[in-house]
């Protein structure tokens, strides 16, 4: 297939292109290099630095032709949403309805979009939290994924755009940036093979579902055949808090010093994690890496790096 990957230059995007290319298909990336890497970027994709919102936006699409969107281009910081939604608005949801536009008018087959299973339910009342759950963001950032998945119905109603919504974990592994918005473990990571201080906010027994990039990687292109028209969690029915991610990478990494314990981060949610019965389902998906070999794999690229 000819697939065109936005975000392809990050974390999670390099990744799936890498893994596109490995299958064959044909990848062309849109990144505007704001927090991807160009050494991320697979020698066999095409390459186009731009924002998403950029008025060029429709000659890539004439000139790659793709047949699927892989849409992972995002303004991804929950705090910078709170601090300044119009942003984050503009990225996320006017950025996504160019794209979506674009798609319709050059002949895109299917959408395969990056959500949020840990900030569209809110603090779901209860665990793991499935698709049914109701809708209860509690920042911008996740009214914006909201939005996106009701703006790929829409679409889908309107122009017949097919679509597959992943509603993501809380996602780790290789290539995740330690610095600026980034997940706890690759912060932990950089700070204890640094010999710095680990900081944990509030008591660390905060509950999150951990999904390894690799795991991730396997829905996308699971995605590109399957789980049309749904919006799937993508998660490990488990939660792991961050007081046991600290234990782990300690050990892992010979870390000689305890966490320093801060006060609470406002807003922050206590518990969280999803159900996967839907993913089992439709896309064929389950994780296949637990969270202490993920965590070993992850640490060893740190180590390596």
């Amino acid at each position: 297939m000819r697939i065109l990957v936005t975000g392809g230059a990050g974390f999670i995007g390099s990744n799936i292109v890498d893994a596109y290319i490995e299958a064959g298909h044909e990848v062309a990336i849109i990144d505007n290099m704001s927090s991807g890497k160009e050494e991320n970027v697979n020698p066999r994709a095409r390459l186009y630095k731009m924002d998403i919102r950029s008025p060029e936006l429709d000659l890539v699409f004439a000139k790659e032709k793709p047949e699927v969107l892989n849409h992972h281009a995002a303004q991804i910081d929950v705090r910078k949403s709170v601090d300044d939604p119009v942003f984050d608005a503009n990225v996320n949801i006017v950025g996504m309805l160019g794209l979506l536009q674009a798609s319709v008018k050059h002949g895109v087959e299917k959408v395969i979009f990056a959500s949020s299973g840990g900030a569209i339910y809110g603090e779901p009342q209860v665990l793991p939290a499935g698709e049914q759950t109701a809708l209860d963001p509690l920042a911008p950032y996740g009214v914006a994924k909201v939005a996106g998945e009701f703006y790929l119905s829409c679409y889908h109603a309107l122009h017949g755009l097919n679509y597959t919504a992943l509603r993501y974990g809380n996602i780790y592994g290789p290539r995740q940036d330690p610095h600026g918005e980034a997940g706890v473990i690759a912060i932990f990571c950089e700070s204890m093979l640094s010999d710095r201080e680990v900081k944990i906010f509030g008591t660390g027994e905060q509950l999150r579902d951990y999904v390894y990039v690799g795991d991730v990687v396997a829905a996308n292109v699971l995605a590109l055949e399957k789980g049309d028209g749904a919006r799937v969690n993508i998660g490990t029915r488990k939660g792991t808090s961050v007081n046991e991610l600290f234990v782990i990478l300690k050990e892992v990494l010979g870390y000689g010093k305890d966490a320093v314990n801060y006060p609470p981060r406002h807003g922050e949610l206590e518990k969280t994690y999803l159900d996967d019965a839907l993913a089992i389902e439709v896309l064929g998906w389950k994780a296949q890496v637990g969270i202490e070999r993920g965590l070993e794999q992850t640490a060893a690229f740190f180590r390596d790096r």
